[in-house]
């Protein structure tokens, strides 16, 4: 029976829809809104509206911090099983390794077959200098925060995770004499819940602000000739999306993969239109538990891991810009150069941080590892942010699906609550 209160009044269909019905007309409306105000020289009025999505990204990032680590730090004194979150850990790492390779591959496989390269002129590109990568140990090492306040101010989710996994040890060593804080870290995790609601459920107009912004700023004219290279990245994330993360769902966790893309509809438009693959934790982590009834010790460790160092559309968008590139200025790759793309963009996927653009920045590494001219990157900059949206859709989507595949290996999931259709709704603000 349902008991949700209906609204009423001149706006009530609105208002009783759920919330993932009212982001995808958002989205929808934001790309008519956006095209006819490029077509008719409006785009200036693109970029105003702009201001109301970036307000609500702004509100997305601030739970990003006290998120993670209150979420974390639950987590953890949840589990009294070391040995247990030790085999989370690790079946996380190699879902997400092995599941970036395979993007990569996908994305080599498929600028083979669109040849997204060939006919595009880069004779007005301008050169780039090659980002340098730090060593891997160096990487490791800056993993463990000096100071854990700058740490939270800059925003580094890594060393964020490791200070939250090592306070939440800390408690569960201590025992007792730490109930008052692990009381206080529960309490404190329902209230940054009930924020997240809050401002999730401004959600449909920031989505209509970025859409109309995108739309408004692009246009046609630059979609076009480079619809290739858009159409090889979309349609190798929706197959990958489909095939490896739903095939991995059903013949692996043993679940129903479409209530899985069901469930996550909400984090996959929000990624869609933010570009900001730590941008949607917040809203990512509410889906994957009350939408498919993924337990908050798995979700809490899984998904701020998975939204740091899981970036498979950044791999297979590296792998399409790559042969686009090679293609275009008429380099031929042969099958060493392949296996150096693969194993270049799976770690480079792993290196890059979950913001806007920063996928653009990794591909010179990769450019540079087999030898490419780093000019093609400015042609392909200019499309950056419509290739960000599909690629980071595709890195949330795969977040959930190992958080639900590594919930089910652990008997961590209701399989009732994931088996029951049910979507996030806007919560009720008329008392506040």
């Amino acid at each position: 029976m349902d008991t949700t209160k209906r609204k009423t009044g001149f706006l009530a269909p609105w208002r009783n829809m759920l919330l993932w019905k009212q982001i995808v007309i958002a989205l929808v409306l934001g790309v008519i809104v956006g095209i006819v105000l490029n077509s008719t020289g409006n785009g200036a009025i693109a970029v105003s509206i702009k201001y109301v999505g970036t307000l609500f990204l702004s509100l997305i990032k601030m739970l990003i911090v006290p998120l993670i680590f209150v979420s974390l730090v639950c987590g953890m004194t949840s589990v009294s099983d070391m040995a247990r979150m030790g085999r989370i850990g690790l079946k996380s790492i190699i879902f997400y390794l092995g599941t970036t390779a395979f993007a990569i591959t996908i994305g080599l496989l498929l600028g083979t077959l669109f040849q997204p390269g060939v006919g595009i002129d880069l004779g007005t590109a301008i050169a780039m200098e090659p980002k340098s990568s730090p060593p891997f140990i160096q990487q490791l090492i800056a993993i463990v925060p000096k100071n854990p306040i700058a740490a939270a101010a800059d925003g580094n989710v890594l060393q964020i995770i490791f200070f939250a996994i090592m306070f939440g040890l800390s408690i569960n060593l201590v025992g007792d004499a730490a109930k008052p804080i692990r009381d206080f870290f529960e309490a404190l995790n329902s209230v940054i819940l009930k924020l997240t609601e809050i401002v999730i459920s401004f959600a449909p107009y920031g989505v209509f602000a970025l859409m109309a912004w995108v739309s408004g700023t692009y246009g046609l004219d630059l979609l076009l000739p480079l619809g290739t290279v858009i159409a090889a990245l979309y349609i190798g994330c929706i197959l990958h999306a489909i095939f490896v993360y739903g095939g991995l769902v059903a013949v692996v966790a043993r679940l129903n993969p479409r209530r899985f893309f069901q469930g996550i509809v909400e984090p996959q438009i929000v990624a869609f239109t933010s570009t900001s693959s730590s941008g949607t934790l917040p809203v990512t982590m509410t889906a994957v538990q009350k939408n498919l009834g993924v337990n908050r010790s798995v979700a809490s460790f899984t998904l701020p891991l998975g939204a740091t160092i899981n970036m498979d559309g950044t791999a297979m968008y590296q792998g399409v810009a790559a042969l686009f590139v090679a293609q275009a200025f008429g380099v031929e790759l042969g099958m060493s150069e392949y296996i150096t793309i693969i194993l270049t963009s799976t770690l480079a996927s792993i290196g890059t941080a979950g913001v806007p653009g920063a996928g653009l920045v990794m591909l010179s590494l990769v450019l540079t590892s087999v030898g490419l001219p780093l000019e093609g990157v400015a042609i392909i900059a200019g499309i950056d942010r419509i290739l960000d949206m599909a690629r980071t859709s595709l890195n949330v989507t795969g977040d959930a699906a190992c958080t639900v595949i590594i919930a089910k290996s652990e008997d961590q999931i209701d399989l009732e609550a994931y088996n029951t259709p049910h979507v996030l709704e806007a919560p009720d603000l008329s008392r506040a």
